[in-house]
Formats: C-alpha cells, sequence, structure tokens
C-alpha cells in the first residue's frame, strides 16, 4: 500500500489562460490514468473545492511508493505538466508527504525530538 503521496495545488487559472488551464487538467488526468494502469502510481485523486474565499481552491493528490513517486516527478512529461501548470495556474505549488504507515514510522522520530 503507499505511503507517500504527492500533492499539487492551485488558486485559479491567470487570467486569459482558462483555456490551457482546462485542456491542461484534461491532459493531467489522462496522463495519470495510464500512470496507474502501468502500475506507476497507486491512484490519484483530483478535486475541486467549492467556492470559499481563500487561496487553494483546486489540488491533485498522487499517492504510491517513495521510488516511484521519485521516478514519476523525473518524468519529462510529468515535469513539462508542472511547468505549464505554473505558467496558467495562480498560486500552483507542489509539495510531498507521507501517509499511512510512514506516519507510524515517523511517531518515533517525532517523539525523540520533544522528548517524550
Amino acid at each position: 500500500m503507499a505511503d507517500r503521496v504527492i500533492f499539487m495545488g492551485w488558486n485559479r487559472a491567470v487570467a486569459g489562460r482558462e483555456k490551457q488551464a482546462v485542456q491542461l487538467f484534461q491532459k493531467a488526468t489522462a496522463y495519470y490514468s495510464k500512470l496507474k494502469a502501468e502500475g506507476k502510481i497507486e491512484s490519484f485523486e483530483s478535486v475541486l473545492l467549492v467556492p470559499h474565499g481563500g487561496d487553494l481552491n483546486g489540488f491533485t493528490l498522487i499517492r504510491g511508493d517513495a521510488n516511484k513517486l521519485a521516478a514519476f516527478h523525473d518524468e519529462p512529461t510529468s515535469i513539462e505538466l508542472r511547468l505549464e501548470a505554473s505558467y496558467c495556474l495562480e498560486g500552483y505549488g507542489v509539495v510531498t508527504g507521507i501517509t499511512g504507515e510512514a506516519i507510524t514510522n515517523r511517531i518515533p522520530q517525532w517523539l525523540k525530538i520533544i522528548g517524550a
């Protein structure tokens, strides 16, 4: 089971680049579906948030194991999609994270730091 994630969030399309942003979303979804079918990622989910006055209005969460996600992150298509996203989306950012069993394994490190 996947214990790593890549979180890609954004605010909204740059004014005048809305069409490109929609096309990018479709292209990225097709790419992630292909990677899932090939077993290169475990899963992905895109979420469009309802208007709430904040600066995070959507995100995609990709799940996989550490090595496969590292390879995914360095694939030319993945890099091109991120470059295009940073061009046509305001507030676009990418963050890696841990989930599942990796959190359980991280707790002892945290307890050591806080002296517990």
